[in-house]
């Protein structure tokens, strides 16, 4: 017989030597696992005893409890009294202001045939994100200058467009790693894409699917592999997976294997993130996001706890996804270790010098990923452009090796040899304003603007794209302003 529980009898287990928390309907005990969890113990504490559903949905998939605790640490359903009260305190529940903000600006959302360019879109979603979502996908490292960087750094980059060419039939597909698509573009792995919709990450396969682009889905992702892969809307629909490698070989091995049956089609093992960046905004957001919630409920802001020793330490979202990563990863060690595990084509996705993308090729992978996390680990990391340029330079057989692959613009990355480009924030921003429709209008918009610059560069496929249509300037224009933080 199944055990129900009553509010009550979960609200005693309300200690870190006893915690009890309800998620969707059913109670875990969730004490053993306090000291594993990624963000901290106290991330979880916070809900002792009572309801956590509303902070674990958006950032957690379905599975994420079946997979870490074990069959008996869940302890059952909680009975239909409790139930009732849990929907009605929900409905019952005081909006905090940025909550009435994000509910006002949903109603105000211009429609979709309203939004043009890139900047539209991202301007669209800061508007209905919530703070917390706002924070997290807009964050970067420290003080922005390796973000920002990686932005003005196209713009040192000119073009030299051929005239009186045959234009009218303009070709802008690609192969990656041997799967076509419709642009030299794919879709970079980007975690917790519910915090921005409900539907989350599965709202990007479908817009993909529809637009033959191939998506990257990360390990961090809130919707499981196995969720995103339902989501295909062809058995055949290209997928990649970001592989964060944990600590422990047999975790890592296990995902591997889920992937590999659920049709995944590459590994980009991510090497750039083995320890959180500095992501300010990031990490400030959820004492923010306390005081909105002291102050609906009447409370006085948080003071200083003078029993709390703990100095610094902060991790954010973004630190709580990465904190059990594998910080020992070594070219000798886990390369071979990866490339047994899987047959699978691997990608190394965060090269950021020229010589790891020598010891890529020297290791045998099957591409690379130039890319600094856009922006959000190491400060002062070179813009991905000025690497790739520079490899371009001192390594053209580089290319000739092994698949080459950056964050950032398309044309130039092209130009100087890259196969594609990734792209990340802007399906973010483009799922959460307007869902699956926001995708396939941002691939849209993509497609417009690489066919008509390959146009306007006398290109009609993307092997028309050389390094002789660019230019690298020692000067910079001066432009708008790019990006808002």
């Amino acid at each position: 017989m199944v055990t129900v529980w009553s509010l009550s009898d979960v609200a005693q287990h309300n200690s870190p030597s006893d915690c009890w928390v309800i998620i969707d309907g059913k109670v875990y005990d969730v004490t053993d696992f306090l000291p594993k969890h990624p963000g901290g113990k106290q991330v979880i504490l916070k809900y002792a005893g009572r309801d956590a559903t509303t902070a674990y949905e958006p950032i957690h998939p379905d599975d994420a409890l079946e997979k870490n605790l074990p069959k008996e640490k869940c302890l059952g359903p909680v009975n239909a009294a409790a139930k009732q009260q849990l929907q009605s305190e929900e409905s019952l529940h005081k909006k905090t202001k940025d909550e009435i903000r994000v509910t006002e600006a949903q109603a105000k959302k211009p429609p979709l045939k309203c939004v043009h360019t890139l900047q539209d879109m991202e301007d669209v979603a800061r508007s209905v994100l919530s703070y917390k979502a706002n924070a997290y996908y807009s964050s970067a490292a420290d003080d922005l200058v390796t973000h920002s960087e990686n932005i003005r750094a196209f713009s040192r980059f000119f073009f030299h467009p051929r005239v009186l060419r045959a234009v009218s039939h303009c070709d802008p597909s690609t192969l990656i790693l041997g799967h076509k698509s419709s642009l030299p573009i794919f879709i970079c792995g980007a975690a917790l894409a519910k915090l921005g919709h409900p539907l989350g990450e599965a709202n990007i396969t479908k817009g993909a699917g529809r637009c033959n682009l191939i998506q990257m889905v990360s390990t961090n992702a809130s919707l499981s592999p196995a969720q995103i892969a339902a989501a295909r809307v062809s058995p055949d629909q290209t997928l990649f997976f970001q592989l964060y490698k944990k600590k422990e070989d047999a975790l890592a091995l296990e995902l591997i294997r889920e992937v590999e049956a659920l049709g995944y089609s590459a590994i980009f093992l991510t090497v750039d993130a083995v320890v959180p960046g500095n992501r300010e905004r990031d990490i400030k957001a959820p004492w923010i996001l306390e005081d909105q919630e002291r102050e609906v409920e009447g409370k006085p802001p948080a003071v200083d706890d003078p029993q709390d020793k703990a100095v610094g330490g902060a991790l954010g979202t973004a630190g709580g996804l990465i904190a059990g990563n594998d910080v020992d990863m070594t070219w000798e060690k886990t390369i071979p270790w990866l490339r047994k595990a899987t047959k699978l084509p691997i990608v190394i996705k965060g090269i950021q010098c020229v010589a790891d993308a020598i010891l890529a090729v020297e290791a045998g992978v099957d591409g690379i990923l130039i890319s600094n996390h856009g922006g959000r680990q190491l400060e002062f990391a070179i813009p991905t452009i000025e690497v790739l340029y520079r490899l371009r330079q001192q390594r053209p057989d580089v290319f000739q090796n092994t698949e080459v692959y950056i964050d950032g613009d398309v044309l130039k990355a092209l130009c100087l040899g890259a196969r594609a480009v990734g792209l990340g924030r802007p399906f973010l921003y483009a799922q959460s304003a307007y869902g699956d429709a926001g995708v396939v209008k941002i691939i849209k918009i993509l497609e417009r603007e690489i066919v008509y610059g390959m146009q306007l560069l006398g290109a009609t496929t993307v092997n028309d794209l050389i390094p002789k249509l660019v230019e690298r300037v020692d000067w910079q224009p001066i432009v708008p302003a790019l990006t808002k933080l």
